[in-house]
C-alpha cells in the first residue's frame, strides 16, 4: 500500500542523517544517484524529503549510504513537500480558508494520495464553484467545489 507522511519531521531526520553520511563517505549527490536509473536531481530531490524513491532506487541508495532498512522504507513514502509559511492570515475570509486547510489539509493529502497516487491537484487545470445554499437549520450555508486535474509525479 502506498503510504503518506502527514509531518516533515521523520524525513528531515532521515536527511540530516544522510547528509551526514553523504560527507562520511565524501560522495557528490551525482555518485550517490548512480545506478539508481533515475536523474541526480530527481534523486537529490527525494533525498531532501521532496520525493519518495521507487524500492528499486530507495534500496540502491541506501546500499550506497549504508543506511538502515526503516530509512529505506522511509524513502518510499510519499513525503509532506515544501513548507507551510508561520504568517497567519488577517483577513477573516481568507482565514477561515486557513483554518479549514489546518484542520483538512492533511486529510486531503492522504486521501489524494491513497485514491490517485503521488501527485498533485492542479491549481492551473482547476474550476471552482461556489454556491449559497439554505440551511435546513436556518440561516445559509456556503458550498464550495474545487475540481482540478491530477497531475501524477513522476521519476525524470
Amino acid at each position: 500500500m502506498i503510504q503518506s507522511q502527514v509531518s516533515n519531521t521523520a524525513r528531515q531526520t532521515l536527511t540530516d542523517t544522510i547528509i551526514a553520511a553523504k560527507a562520511a563517505k565524501n560522495l557528490s549527490f551525482e555518485q550517490i544517484s548512480s545506478g539508481t536509473g533515475l536523474s541526480d536531481v530527481f534523486v537529490t530531490a527525494a533525498l531532501l524529503g521532496q520525493h519518495p524513491l521507487p524500492a528499486d532506487a530507495a534500496q540502491k541508495v541506501g546500499e550506497t549510504l549504508g543506511l538502515d532498512e526503516d530509512a529505506i522504507a522511509l524513502l518510499q513514502c510519499i513525503p509532506s513537500r515544501g513548507s507551510v509559511g508561520s504568517e497567519i492570515p488577517t483577513d477573516p475570509t481568507i482565514y477561515r480558508f486557513y483554518e479549514m486547510m489546518q484542520v483538512y489539509g492533511t486529510t486531503l493529502k492522504a486521501l489524494v494520495h491513497e485514491q490517485f497516487g503521488d501527485g498533485i491537484i492542479s491549481a492551473i487545470n482547476f474550476k471552482m464553484d461556489i454556491k449559497k445554499v439554505a440551511d435546513p437549520e436556518g440561516g445559509d450555508r456556503a458550498v464550495i467545489t474545487l475540481d482540478g486535474k491530477f497531475l501524477p509525479f513522476k521519476p525524470f
